[in-house]
């Protein structure tokens, strides 16, 4: 078992924790979808210039390693998404705003009840292989990512998932054990790809833009266009190459040396660096993203509250945004989802506040202040950077914080999930899934052990509403209730930041927190010969 590799709770699947994290880029509120186009849109972001035909795009990202992968439904890190992403398309998708779009699927339906959904499939969709998709195809793939002996990134969420029933060629229902009112969401996610019945993920065949043409893990892989793309003149590419890169510096050295056109995901301290270029463009995209400091609700001192809002009232969040991101992110307010449309902006803005943590500190019996160990890991860019920060600012209010760095793999292995304080991090998630994630009692990451069994009883209550307005209510009363009693510190959210040659087009920002427009390159196109 890798040394990240966690265990569901209640019987569920293994899963990777940090194959878990893109899984959740396509989850959140429900919507019903009617046929309303076959694109998804840009929305208020500008797509500007004329899309043009042919060219090699070449993406460079850090990340990958022999363990890289191909296969739709087990993508670990940067390189297998951005691999995923453009070799299997999913029934519905995520546009560049974080709403949800038909994709291979043209709408979902749900019953009141919330336990039976109606997927209608495209009728022009075919494989890279020229067959056709049909609902057959659709059953296999999820049967497969559900394989109880074989369980792949999207089972934990899929659990109640009882049955898929084809009902003809372009016709499937999903039918639910519990109600969940977000499904549709997680026929987004780019874990759910769709493949072929007789799928081998050594021959990938999928549905997606580019098609295999060939892959060295831990080095690069090519793909070329899909002529029997179904997505309008899309895509406008011949060809894409995405190479490896073992770090930051060797990636941006190959961006300015034009051996790459684009690269994903650089550090915000060289924004400035990059821009100075004339020939470089930086992408700078809002996202979800979250790195918390997470407090054990259960173990002293955290059980009690007074500690937990002192800890929360030590930061300086404006200047945590300013170190830590350079400034390319926006201040957090303790809960979050903020892309979620039931996402409560009444809850008052916490700022620093040493005078009140000191006195909270010494109401809960320390009033010579507190001493506290902090694990922290380069588990996320900025999170060891957030935890000295958090460190300096805490001295403020009688708190002295004992930073312990590990490595990732130790971070996240016998005693992930058992840190007093610590760190985590997550992509942009919707308010449901996320806390069914994070913040119940059996959840796969609970890393706070919240145990309140009213805000469990308002997460299930709302998991099965479909009516957006009562849910809507639920979703603000369990806000609450973690920003009054939660364990996380949710200071900022930060920004994808990627750069790009300017003779590349098509990039926009995206709210997904994956790199370069969430990895979309069948929008992209070359502007000039390179």
């Amino acid at each position: 078992m890798n040394s990240e590799q966690r265990s569901a709770p209640a019987g569920g699947p293994a899963l990777s924790r940090r194959g878990f994290l893109g899984a959740g880029l396509g989850m959140g509120t429900a919507l019903i979808l009617a046929a309303c186009g076959s694109s998804a849109t840009a929305g208020s972001f500008d797509m500007s210039g004329t899309p043009s035909p042919g060219g090699r795009l070449r993406v460079g990202l850090t990340g990958g390693g022999a363990t890289d992968t191909l296969d739709a439904h087990l993508s670990v890190n940067t390189t297998d998404i951005a691999r995923v992403v453009n070799l299997y398309d999913t029934l519905l998708e995520l546009d560049h705003e974080y709403g949800l779009q038909p994709g291979l699927a043209t709408k979902a339906e749900v019953t009141p009840d919330g336990r039976v959904w109606t997927v209608h499939l495209r009728d022009d969709v075919v494989f890279h292989d020229g067959r056709p998709m049909t609902g057959r195809d659709v059953k296999a793939t999820f049967l497969r990512i559900t394989d109880p002996d074989d369980p792949k990134n999207g089972a934990v969420d899929l659990q109640p998932l009882r049955e898929i029933e084809v009902v003809g060629e372009h016709l499937v229902r999903f039918h639910l054990d519990t109600p969940v009112s977000y499904f549709d969401r997680l026929l987004a996610a780019y874990t759910s790809g769709i493949v072929p019945v007789d799928y081998d993920p050594q021959r990938p065949v999928g549905t997606g833009p580019f098609r295999y043409k060939s892959f060295t893990a831990s080095q690069q892989s090519t793909f070329a266009r899909n002529e029997h793309y179904w997505h309008d003149d899309q895509p406008y590419l011949d060809e894409l190459t995405i190479l490896n890169f073992n770090d930051d510096d060797a990636l941006i050295n190959a961006l300015l040396s034009n051996q790459v056109d684009a690269i994903g995901q650089i550090p915000p301290a060289l924004v400035e660096v990059l821009e100075s270029d004339p020939r470089i463009d930086i992408l700078n995209s809002e996202t979800g993203s979250w790195t918390p400091f997470t407090m054990r609700v259960d173990q002293a001192p955290f059980d009690d509250n007074r500690v937990r809002e002192a800890f929360r009232l030590a930061v300086d969040r404006e200047q945590m945004v300013r170190q830590v991101y350079s400034g390319h992110g926006r201040v957090g307010n303790d809960m979050y989802a903020p892309f979620d449309s039931a996402y409560s902006k009444n809850l008052p803005q916490r700022t620093q506040d040493l005078d009140k943590a000191r006195r909270l500190l010494a109401e809960a019996g320390h009033p010579d202040g507190i001493t506290v160990e902090l694990v922290t890991s380069n588990i996320q860019a900025g999170a060891v950077e957030a935890a000295q920060v958090f460190a300096q600012q805490a001295k403020g209010a009688g708190i002295t914080v004992d930073i312990r760095r590990v490595e990732p793999t130790t971070f996240f292995g016998d005693d992930y999930l058992k840190w007093t304080f610590a760190q985590d991090f997550y992509y942009t998630r919707d308010f449901l899934p996320q806390a069914m994630t994070c913040s119940l009692p059996k959840s796969a990451f609970n890393e706070t052990h919240m145990d309140n069994p009213e805000l469990t009883r308002l997460v299930k209550q709302a998991t099965a509403t479909v009516d957006e307005g009562p849910r809507t209510e639920l979703i603000r009363r369990a806000q609450k209730i973690l920003y009054d009693e939660g364990g996380y510190i949710i200071w900022g959210f930060a920004n994808q930041i990627d750069a790009y040659q300017r003779y590349v087009g098509g990039l926009v920002p995206d709210r997904t927190g994956l790199a370069l427009s969430g990895f979309r390159f069948r929008q992209v196109w070359m502007r000039e010969a390179q």
